[in-house]
């Protein structure tokens, strides 16, 4: 495990995501790997008998190739940094060693080896996982993987280990998937054009078009079709790191009760309903069985009991 996750740089570690490799003989153990590998790959292609087990959800968007993604990560990034920055100015980061930092982290260390597949950037990616003292029921992954929890959706819809991986597994898929650099994909396809066009003629500021689409990592949208793909591939990624994937029908439920009472930050850009609930049932059976055979996690945290917020001293 930890040779396949060597890559990952500091911030994974400072978190405990992802351990460090000091094994001496990690370098042969990798070219052995790298040799089964390229077995896999051959075999792969040899019949149906070799086919990939779990869901299909088809290739990515060649729009998303229109944006670099290392700019697209670059953005996020510094986003997330600014996010943090103010929310421990204003005390409503929770500190590190609060029992649901770790649980979400413990979590995380689960579904993160399952990730590199849908993507193999995610082997360089500076995971990250914070808990934002808010009661706001949302969560999200910005690229690169920086992963951020509200307080409110542990607490208010009392989510089990299971339903906190099919969120996470979830907005992990959106990272993986680049939803949001083909999003940017599109807009730079439909306007880029023009604005540069006109920057180059003197007529506009088409230089600051992927920075301005890149300030709206925090509250992007993704489509119908995106966010289905990331239940399917959240569901995948969950049921593999040991989590029950029957959770992602009780989660949408829980979701649909708490949209009923009050306005759910989250469904302002995941929207709930009974179609939602079927497709997922409707792939149970691709994950089920990846389940059946994943290692199961040792520790159960569960939800937080009904505590004040967590709180930390605001920064000076």
């Amino acid at each position: 495990m930890a040779d396949r996750m060597c890559a990952t740089t500091d911030d994974a570690f400072s978190q405990g995501l992802v351990p460090a490799c000091t094994c001496p003989c990690g370098a042969g153990r990798r070219r052995f790997l790298g040799f089964l590998g390229g077995a896999a790959a051959v075999a792969a292609g040899m019949g149906d008998a070799a086919a990939r087990e779990g869901v299909d959800v088809g290739p990515p968007s060649q729009l998303s190739k229109l944006v670099s993604a290392e700019s697209v990560e670059r953005a996020a990034t510094q986003q997330y940094a600014q996010m943090l920055g103010q929310a421990a100015n204003r005390g409503t980061l929770a500190p590190e060693s609060h029992p649901q930092v770790q649980r979400l982290r413990a979590i995380a260390r689960r579904l993160i080896p399952h990730t590199y597949e849908w993507n193999p950037r995610a082997r360089e990616w500076r995971w990250q996982v914070q808990l934002l003292v808010s009661k706001q029921i949302n969560a999200f992954c910005m690229p690169g993987g920086k992963i951020a929890f509200y307080w409110g959706i542990l607490a208010q819809l009392q989510l089990s280990d299971d339903e906190v991986a099919m969120i996470m597994g979830h907005e992990m898929a959106h990272a993986l998937r680049e939803h949001a650099r083909e999003q940017m994909g599109k807009r730079f396809a439909t306007r880029g054009a023009i604005e540069i066009g006109s920057a180059l003629l003197g007529l506009g500021n088409g230089g600051r078009l992927l920075a301005d689409m890149g300030g709206q990592l925090l509250n992007m949208s993704f489509g119908r079709a995106d966010e289905t793909e990331a239940d399917l591939v959240g569901l995948e990624l969950a049921a593999r790191g040991g989590y029950d994937p029957r959770a992602g029908v009780t989660l949408w439920q829980k979701m649909a009760r708490a949209s009923q009472r009050s306005s759910v930050e989250l469904l302002s850009t995941h929207p709930s309903g009974p179609t939602r609930i079927s497709g997922i049932e409707a792939n149970l059976p691709k994950v089920l069985p990846l389940y059946a055979r994943a290692a199961k996690p040792e520790q159960v945290f569960g939800p937080p009991p009904g505590a004040p917020l967590p709180t930390a001293p605001a920064r000076r």
